[in-house]
């Protein structure tokens, strides 16, 4: 089954969905560090679900209505979401500076891609996930629950939980073991 949809990014609804997200990804951006009471109603109007986050500035998406963040989420400096399509991301998860998610892509073929059509898939990133500095994450991905994903990984295809992966494409190279308490 294809995870993916099509979608013409010029149909009004969807350019005035970007320009939001644009003005309020500016004022998010805008703010000083000693200003995190004020980011709180900002992630509210931008995001589809947040409750307690914290994102350094730089951060940029295409829509924010497609974000659902889970409890005590952490973005470091200059993320990228384009959420074209639903990106979920669980509780406690961490990322570290320039990660990006991209739920969209274009055809391949040159003169279907000139129509300007893209195509869109859900990204899913589980509880208690590491996403480490620069690591990018392809549209229809799905990382499970407590992964890690290495610095600078593409990742291209579902992880599953309780991994450490990394590489381009990234790749599972070692389980994680709980500590026992």
């Amino acid at each position: 089954m294809n995870p993916f949809i099509e979608v013409n990014p010029f149909e009004p609804e969807l350019a005035t969905g970007r320009k939001r997200a644009k003005l309020l990804c500016q004022q998010l951006n805008a703010l000083r560090a000693d200003q995190t009471k004020a980011r709180k109603p900002i992630y509210q109007q931008l995001f589809g679900q947040v409750s307690s986050a914290y994102i350094e500035p730089h951060f940029f998406c295409d829509y924010g209505s497609n974000i659902f963040l889970g409890e005590k989420f952490y973005a470091n400096h200059n993320c990228v979401i384009l959420d074209c399509a639903e990106v979920r991301i669980g509780d406690r998860v961490m990322f570290g500076p320039n990660v990006q998610i991209y739920a969209t892509t274009h055809p391949l073929d040159p003169v279907e891609r000139a129509t300007g059509k893209e195509f869109c898939a859900a990204v899913s990133i589980g509880d208690d996930c590491w996403i480490g500095g620069g690591a990018i994450i392809l549209a229809g991905v799905t990382i499970g629950k407590g992964s890690v994903i290495g610095a600078g990984s593409v990742v291209t295809k579902d992880i599953p939980e309780g991994v450490v992966a990394a590489g381009n494409p990234c790749k599972g190279i070692k389980i994680i073991t709980q500590k026992q308490s």
